[in-house]
């Protein structure tokens, strides 16, 4: 994945909080928390009996150390050359092209698309949904519209899950927070009736914003962001390999199998299962057309 060198960033969509403390406790189920494995890990697991209720993650920066203070993102992260040298610049500039696209295509639906802050954040944070531990993962807060993520999720993929990482998967767990995002502003996120299963509206809502992050990936290299220009220059099939490797990773019987108990209990899926994973996230980056991510309208969801 290669960004633009001489494009602008855009730092203002993010709030960088780490080294500023925090607050314990969780995020509130009633408080609507969505993400990639949102609550999977605290609570899904620790059901199973595979964790304790809390396990925390490691803290601190992007990967190895190489993190940015809150007042040096808006020094450091000028363009894409800083973004193509730097770990949280990069995702300054997927963020940027994330919400550039979202904004265009709210435009051509007669729409006007409301930009959402992402949260950099180390332990934990305080949200709309709650108080919330790295332990969730990253997730997105409906109550205040924000992304939140502990960055050291991203190497926590690689140790824990198994995942190859990279810049594009980072990108992939983004998109998807950012689909989350898109789906409040539609009121998708309101219609959702509580419950688990393999066909639950849960699950329709994660594969959804499963879909919408391939959405994204389509247009990425061709979306203008504010300077007018797309910031990412170039996507190979390396990177989008290692964004289907993630969402195998984080599917519920991957989860379950490895990470849990050892057995499988789709009673218990809110996220959608590997293969599911992989096939929304596949059919939004072969189609770019967000209609195609109607999972609530099909009765085959993979």
């Amino acid at each position: 994945m290669e960004f633009d060198d001489d494009v602008a960033l855009d730092t203002s969509q993010v709030q960088d909080t780490r080294g500023s403390g925090g607050v314990g406790g969780r995020v509130a189920l009633g408080g609507g928390g969505l993400g990639l494995v949102g609550l999977i890990v605290y609570f899904v697991l620790s059901q199973l009996g595979g964790l304790p209720a809390s396990v925390p993650l490691s803290t601190g920066g992007v990967r190895d150390g190489q993190s940015l203070s809150s007042s040096d993102l808006s020094k450091e992260c000028r363009t894409g050359k800083d973004a193509n040298t730097k770990d949280d610049c990069a995702l300054v500039a997927i963020i940027n092209s994330i919400q550039g696209y979202w904004t265009d295509q709210f435009s051509r639906s007669g729409r006007t698309y409301e930009p959402a802050t992402t949260t950099f954040f180390s332990g934990s944070v305080n949200t709309g949904c709650g108080g919330a531990t790295a332990d969730v993962g990253p997730f997105y807060c409906p109550a205040d519209g924000r992304v939140y993520i502990d960055l050291s999720f991203f190497k926590e993929l690689q140790t824990r899950f198994g995942a190859q990482g990279g810049t594009f998967a980072e990108a992939y767990v983004l998109a998807h927070e950012y689909g989350h995002h898109v789906q409040n502003l539609l009121g998708t996120s309101d219609k959702v009736r509580p419950g688990t299963g393999p066909t639950s509206d849960g699950v329709r809502l994660e594969l959804q914003a499963d879909c919408y992050a391939g959405v994204w990936a389509n247009h990425a290299t061709t979306v203008p962001t504010s300077s007018g220009k797309p910031l990412i220059k170039s996507i190979s099939q390396d990177d989008v390999n290692r964004a289907l490797d993630v969402a195998a990773r984080i599917g519920d019987d991957y989860i379950q199998k490895n990470l849990g108990n050892g057995r499988v209990d789709e009673s218990q899926f809110s996220h959608g299962s590997s293969q599911q994973r992989e096939k929304w996230f596949t059919a939004g980056i072969n189609s770019g057309n967000p209609t195609t991510c109607d999972t609530f309208g099909t009765r085959n969801l993979g």
